[in-house]
């Protein structure tokens, strides 16, 4: 913060004064004195997170970044699309709207604990409160909880395939048709939904969402899922991202011939490599893995932030 108000953070301060006298040697009506002093003060500064500023005002005065956030609010700019006309994938915008954010070992962090409490709650005798808040019924199908809800791997599977993040979830008691394995199911779809790591998901209108995986060790919001659920909260909040568009959620729904053989019968690389990416594509528009789901898109994040608000501060009541 300092290093953003004060142009950079001073790392050396460095104060010099200087006096100097001079007398000139002559005839007494021509000798001259002189006494003067001068002083030069250096600070040395390192600009650190005062480059971000820098950088958003020049290229905003160059011309080359947008502000979007009006709209993008617009749903009917979406559904023409000219969200999608006016700022094509390489854009550099900045879009303010409702936020959160998601990651899937918080998920799995979340329903372990949920868990591990309830068996402890059992050891000791005790009742547990209530289910979790979890949908049991959507539209489109049924979360099953106990044996009939899904078949769990065999002790030799299970020991040749590499940790997931369900597995964290230990046994507990079942509360209301809830257990372990409702509970695993959830987290693998966060996983196979949003792939583990931070999310920042924008709805700046009905139905369309910008999306924005945080890298880690890049800064921004750089902590464990935990700790940074806990601090910023799962709620919908104002948040700033700026950053470039990576690209639009596909509007295809009929897969590309899937041939990728020549007539030579020697394999085309090219042919092959699109009709697997056509296959991501088709997976990403019905919202299965972690790919921009039309009308929206993904963000590169250049940085995220949130404005600090202007307290007012209220008069004593005088009683």
């Amino acid at each position: 913060m300092l290093a953003q108000l004060d142009g950079g953070v001073a790392e050396e301060s460095r104060l010099t004064e200087r006096t100097e006298k001079r007398t000139t040697v002559g005839p007494r009506v021509a000798a001259q004195h002189f006494q003067g002093s001068s002083g030069e003060e250096y600070t040395n500064k390192s600009l650190g997170d005062a480059l971000f500023p820098m950088l958003e005002d020049a290229l905003e005065s160059e011309g080359v970044l947008s502000d979007i956030s009006l709209e993008v609010s617009d749903i009917d700019k979406w559904n023409r699309g000219d969200i999608k006309n006016s700022f094509p994938p390489g854009s550099l915008v900045r879009v303010t709207a409702t936020g959160s954010f998601f990651d899937a070992r918080y998920v799995a962090a979340a329903f372990s604990a949920f868990a591990s409490v309830n068996a402890g709650l059992a050891g000791l005798g005790f009742s547990p409160g209530g289910a979790p808040a979890v949908p049991t019924r959507g539209k489109q199908g049924q979360a099953k909880g106990g044996a009939g809800g899904q078949s769990r791997p065999s002790k030799a599977a299970s020991a040749s395939a590499s940790a997931e993040l369900e597995d964290q979830i230990p046994e507990f008691p079942s509360i209301d048709g809830i257990d372990r394995t409702t509970l695993r199911s959830f987290v693998q779809v966060s996983r196979g939904v949003f792939s583990p790591g931070l999310h920042i998901n924008l709805t700046p209108a009905k139905d369309v969402l910008i999306s924005a995986r945080l890298q880690e060790g890049r800064q921004y919001l750089d902590s464990e899922a935990d700790i940074l659920l806990a601090r910023y909260g799962a709620e919908p909040q104002e948040l700033t991202l700026m950053g470039s568009i990576g690209s639009y959620g596909t509007e295809e729904k009929d897969l590309p011939d899937q041939n990728f053989m020549k007539e030579s019968g020697v394999m085309s690389r090219g042919a092959f490599a699109e009709v697997m990416n056509s296959q991501m594509r088709s997976l990403g528009r019905i919202g299965f893995i972690d790919l921009p789901q039309h009308p929206g898109f993904s963000l590169i994040p250049f940085a995220v932030y949130r404005s600090i608000p202007r307290t007012r501060r209220v008069a004593p009541a005088i009683r």
